[in-house]
């Protein structure tokens, strides 16, 4: 069996992938991505973390957190977030059968951010993400993206997206 390392720097700021199994489309209704938010906001609440930025799409989920100056542990979050997720999908009768019951990928994409460049080149593939995808045409259209409070701090024009190049794709575990 792998022997999976996950970074133990407390106080670190991560970029996590986390895919739905199969690719299933599960947050292809504002319902299920208005539960999502809730739970990840009330995880935070009990194991606080920051969201820099996020994206939610249909089958995966793209986000940048900064954990508290004592703290490692994004594998629990994550856990119990995906978790609360899945309780609640089955009680709410989203058909789940020919998954096997799984909602998640077992494990999730982390990588720990180094420096200014690398979170702005993870910033950028974020925010990037719906158009690349092709949900959308223009960044500033995809409502599920924190893409918006960046514009409103000054961060993005509210065009931007209309020239980027995206590169070295295979660091964001896609």
């Amino acid at each position: 069996m792998p022997n999976y390392r996950r970074s133990r720097t407390k106080g670190g700021t991560f970029f996590f992938t986390v895919v739905t199994h199969n690719r299933l489309p599960i947050f292809n209704n504002v319902v299920n991505i208005r539960t999502f938010r809730a739970i990840s906001n009330d995880v935070r609440n009990e194991l606080p973390f920051n969201e820099i930025a996020c994206v939610i799409l249909q089958d995966h989920i793209h986000c940048i957190w900064k954990l508290p100056e004592d703290d490692h542990d994004f594998s629990k979050r994550w856990g119990i977030i995906k978790a609360r997720f899945t309780k609640y999908l089955r009680s709410s009768g989203c058909d789940v059968t020919g998954y096997a019951g799984q909602i998640w990928q077992k494990r999730f994409w982390e990588h720990k951010i180094r420096d200014i460049n690398d979170l702005n080149n993870h910033l950028d593939y974020i925010h990037y993400n719906p158009v690349k995808h092709g949900y959308v045409n223009n960044v500033i259209d995809w409502p599920y993206s924190s893409f918006q409070r960046f514009v409103d701090n000054g961060y993005y024009a509210i065009d931007w997206g209309s020239d980027v190049i995206i590169k070295n794709e295979d660091q964001y575990g896609e």
